[in-house]
């Protein structure tokens, strides 16, 4: 009995194990699927803009207002956070031109799915904010973004409106503006994302091109046409534009769009030595090299302290006289060939000919041997018919 009892112990024991084991298990399984719920959930919540996760979005206040559209002008709050919750950007009242870049890709597309009066939660990947670049800022270096950092914001849309048309826009107002968009094209153009500078020069110059829709500067007595002084001034910061616009083209290859840009500040300033500069680039890089020489010359003689100008014009004169040397010896190398296929189409009609007095020669004496033969052979009959005719 004591070992039935023992036994049955031990089998009850045993049995009480399994079952902890089994209810752990469950437990474990269902704790497990509560996460997966979760997680499903709050994948859920999010928006995938451009359904590959590296743009999301998430209501956290709903808005009653319309959304922006492009180019619309709109007014935002937002604060941007890394993983760690570190504050790398920070915005009250910031006005945003929509699809103009003036801010982050991804928040600026995110802008256009959003409402007036809406707060959302945007998770933007790198590649969406600052890339494999990071974005460093000097003024406070704690806000500094590490490269390859996706950023969170908390964004509100305050407002939107459409932009006004150019025409109806104060000297002041497109002066302004067309700054704005000028300093955002220096910001790409210093990250060496040109595309994007490309596009914010072009939008300057529509606010600092007067002849796109005429300029007026509102009084108290009406309106005013601007003064000389302020169309120069205007002048002035177009022709900045233009120039940078230049080099943006330069670097992703665009050579002619490059020149008209260039020409367009020649045009106005002659002796503008960084437009001469640039345009000797341009003709460098299209293989003109003396030309890019003339244009560098010239803006070294406006600029003589301009060392990157000097240096630049040393380089392609050395480049010239190896131009030159190369193609002499190219030159030299095609003549002599040349000389040498004449020499040997003089040489080989007298080799012809020495062959052929050969082969004349040749038969000429086999025709002298039959003739020689056949009189031998007369000769040597009519001897024989004498002798015979003599003694018989």
């Amino acid at each position: 009995m004591d070992a039935e009892k023992s036994s049955s112990s031990s089998f009850e024991d045993l049995s009480n194990i399994n079952e902890q084991e089994r209810a752990e298990m469950n437990s474990s399984t269902g704790q497990q699927q509560q996460q997966e719920a979760g997680t499903k959930n709050q994948k859920e919540e999010y928006m995938d803009i451009l359904g590959n996760g590296t743009l999301l979005k998430k209501v956290l206040k709903e808005g009653q207002g319309e959304r922006p559209e492009s180019r619309d002008i709109a007014i935002v709050n937002f604060t941007g956070r890394l993983d760690d919750g570190t504050v790398v950007e920070e915005e009250q009242n910031c006005v945003v031109q929509i699809d103009d870049v003036e801010v982050v890709q991804g928040l600026d597309m995110a802008l256009k799915l959003m409402n007036v009066g809406e707060q959302a939660e945007v998770i933007v990947s790198s590649r969406f904010a600052y890339g494999e670049q990071g974005l460093k800022n000097e003024d406070h270096p704690e806000r500094t973004v590490p490269p390859n950092e996706k950023i969170t914001y908390t964004v509100e849309l305050v407002s939107t409106k459409e932009e006004t048309d150019l025409e109806s826009k104060t000297y002041t107002a497109r002066k302004e503006i067309g700054n704005k968009k000028r300093l955002r094209g220096n910001f790409w153009m210093k990250r060496q994302e040109y595309n994007l500078a490309i596009q914010s020069y072009r939008r300057a110059l529509e606010y600092l091109d007067e002849s796109e829709g005429g300029i007026t500067n509102p009084t108290e007595s009406g309106n005013m046409e601007p003064t000389n002084a302020e169309l120069q001034e205007l002048l002035e910061d177009r022709m900045k534009v233009y120039n940078n616009l230049a080099l943006a083209q330069l670097k992703i290859a665009a050579y002619d769009a490059a020149l008209k840009s260039v020409d367009h500040v020649l045009q106005c300033q002659p002796n503008n030595a960084k437009a001469l500069f640039r345009k000797g680039k341009i003709l460098d890089a299209k293989g003109d090299t003396e030309g890019a020489i003339s244009f560098l010359q010239k803006a070294a003689t406006i600029d003589e302290d301009d060392k990157l100008i000097q240096s630049e014009l040393s380089k392609l004169i050395l480049k010239s006289k190896r131009e030159a040397r190369n193609e002499k010896d190219l030159y030299q190398k095609m003549l002599g060939q040349a000389q040498k296929l004449e020499q040997k189409s003089k040489t080989t009609p007298a080799t012809q000919n020495r062959e052929t007095s050969k082969l004349c020669s040749f038969f000429q004496f086999k025709l002298w041997g039959y003739l020689m033969g056949s009189i031998l052979i007369g000769v040597a009959g009519v001897a024989i018919y004498r002798y015979n005719n003599r003694y018989f």
